[in-house]
């Protein structure tokens, strides 16, 4: 699942390319995708209407109309919101949404929605897990009001952290660092990256943190995610950015799926453990 850095970077190149652009048709293959209210209605309510931003919460893609209304996008597991050339001619009634070009990716028989400006921005999702909604831009605050602190954000400090610790003292450290409604937009990968950056076994309870780990933590989540949106997040399976290219991060990836091997710093053998049924990765040796 495409996590905090892989969706910045999509919203990053987003603002480059769709801002200002009008919406001048809308295609989908797969209309279960879109949730809270009529498919039909949410085509016309977005037909006409100018992209006027585009931001991140959490995991979710937010691109704000200049008609009071913002399309919500989740990429759930295997979604991919690509920026194409030559997509405006489309086959609305085709049981896989294939747009006319001659500029398609191998994965074209996953795209199931289009947005048509002067390029397409096409929805691709091979588990058809992601979704597309439409809400009064004014409901934004209340609809993630159960999401927790951004990590890259100025609220998420070093008291901020400690106070997130004490509200789940029996928690394992990883899973809290997933635990979307204390710290939003970290997942598996980033978890595990980011407790072998700190020397923190995953395994440990929050409320055993001492204060010089809570604050290696805090430092090894900035710095991870800050470096994971510089290399264009991590394509160890779907993913895409906005162009429909790979990001590089898994390049650098030190115990995440690593299991069996040596870890980079200490040859010890790195090992596999399952926390809040997700698996997780760690150096025995190094991370105490």
């Amino acid at each position: 699942m495409p996590e905090l850095p892989e969706v910045e970077t999509i919203v990053n190149d987003l603002k480059k390319t769709i801002l200002g652009k009008k919406i001048v048709s809308f295609e989908s293959g797969f209309k279960k995708a879109i949730k809270g209210g009529n498919p039909a209605d949410f085509k016309k309510n977005i037909i006409g209407k100018k992209i006027i931003g585009v931001e991140r919460i959490g995991k979710n893609i937010v691109i704000n109309l200049n008609s009071g209304m913002t399309i919500l996008v989740h990429l759930k597991m295997t979604g991919q919101l690509v920026v194409k050339h030559g997509t405006q001619n489309v086959e609305p009634d085709s049981k896989n949404l294939k747009p006319r070009t001659q500029n398609l990716s191998p994965t074209e028989k996953h795209l199931h929605h289009c947005f048509i400006l002067n390029k397409g921005l096409c929805f691709y999702d091979i588990r058809k897990f992601g979704t597309l909604s439409l809400i009064e831009t004014s409901q934004l605050k209340d609809k993630f009001s159960k999401l927790g602190t951004d990590p890259l954000s100025k609220e998420f400090s070093l008291e901020k952290l400690k106070g997130l610790l004490k509200k789940a003292p029996n928690k394992p450290v990883k899973a809290l660092l997933m635990e979307q409604g204390l710290i939003s937009g970290i997942g598996n990968i980033y978890a595990s990256e980011i407790l072998f950056d700190a020397k923190i076994d995953p395994r440990k309870k929050s409320s055993s943190l001492k204060n010089k780990e809570v604050e290696k933590l805090l430092e090894s989540i900035k710095k991870i995610l800050k470096k994971a949106i510089l290399m264009r997040g991590t394509s160890v399976s779907d993913y895409r950015d906005a162009s429909g290219k790979k990001g590089s991060f898994q390049d650098v990836l030190k115990v995440y799926k690593k299991d069996g091997q040596k870890c980079p710093t200490c040859d010890t053998i790195i090992e596999k453990s399952i926390i809040g049924q997700r698996s997780t990765f760690f150096c025995p040796k190094c991370q105490k």
